[in-house]
């Protein structure tokens, strides 16, 4: 039919409530991941058909994103034309509106179109408080936003070293957690960005507390279950001098998952998901490839 459309939507929330992005009610009763809520918001959308979403990039319980992405069918009723991108976001939000979730922007994109697969890349960011010795010396934007450490100084130029020793392709058998699904994934990954840079919440001036903050920022075309938080951790400990740059390279090394000491994985509160890039060809829809496909078809 000449009115479905295949969408590309990009969407930010988060985590706190969610158990994290994929569908979940349908296991585990009253509990909700993002996926649900705006599948949800699609339906009240009133579609010809029940509309499901491909997403991108997993985020676990707790975890937020700044723009994750997803990608969907959908094919309005009594053959009404595709709703406009502008439209389409509209009408999404009005109907999140009570939720923390919010769709950015929308891309109608080609029928083979796949979010996942499409993906040139994904980028994390770990945001790090220091000084926090309990969470009420936290500002109210920082409150699950964050990890907050009772460390005032971490040593930072430790950690840079260590980052590079985790940039790069490697094998990191070491720093997945077990996963049904880590099975039938390659454990070799190319971090293409492991940076550590330093500054100050937003908040910080008028909290009247200091309260320096670390960004980890992580970029590869794809993760390990649990990775990121994994370097995350890792990284904080050769900062806080429980690691030397040696033991962090016998983990790496190692490709074993029980290599990996399990008193040092960061949290979830402080781990975003702030972009999933694709080509911008990609993102270009053409009336003319659709009339072909409906030839074809």
């Amino acid at each position: 039919m000449h009115n479905r459309a295949r969408y590309l939507i990009f969407f930010q929330y988060i985590g706190k409530k969610y158990s994290g992005v994929v569908s979940v009610a349908r296991h585990q009763p009253g509990k909700t991941g993002v996926q649900d809520h705006l599948e949800e918001a699609l339906q009240r959308l009133k579609p010809l058909s029940p509309v499901s979403l491909l997403v991108s990039s997993r985020t676990d319980a707790g975890v937020h994103a700044l723009s994750n992405s997803a990608h969907f069918d959908l094919q309005r009723r009594n053959n009404m034309p595709p709703f406009t991108e502008y439209t389409l976001v509209e009408a999404l939000n009005s109907h999140l509106s009570t939720e923390q979730i919010r769709v950015t922007r929308a891309h109608r994109v080609p029928s083979d179109f796949h979010a996942r697969f499409r993906a040139r890349s994904r980028t994390y960011l770990y945001r790090i408080a220091l000084g926090v010795s309990n969470y009420n010396h936290l500002p109210l934007t920082e409150c699950d936003l964050c990890w907050g450490l009772r460390n005032k100084v971490l040593d930072v130029g430790a950690m840079r070293d260590a980052a590079s020793l985790l940039a790069g392709t490697h094998d990191f058998s070491s720093f997945a957690a077990n996963s049904h699904e880590e099975v039938y994934k390659s454990p070799v990954k190319t971090m293409a960005v492991v940076s550590i840079q330093t500054g100050n919440s937003f908040a910080h001036s008028y909290f009247h507390r200091e309260m320096p903050l670390l960004e980890l920022t992580f970029r590869s075309q794809s993760f390990l279950y649990k990775q990121v938080r994994r370097m995350t951790g890792a990284l904080v400990a050769v900062g806080q001098g429980r690691m030397s740059l040696s033991q962090l390279a016998d983990i790496l090394e190692a490709r074993d998952t029980r290599a990996y000491p399990q008193n040092i994985l960061a949290p979830t509160r402080g781990l975003f998901l702030t972009s999933v890039d694709y080509k911008e060809s990609d993102l270009q829809f053409s009336d003319q490839l659709t009339s072909t496909e409906n030839a074809k078809g």
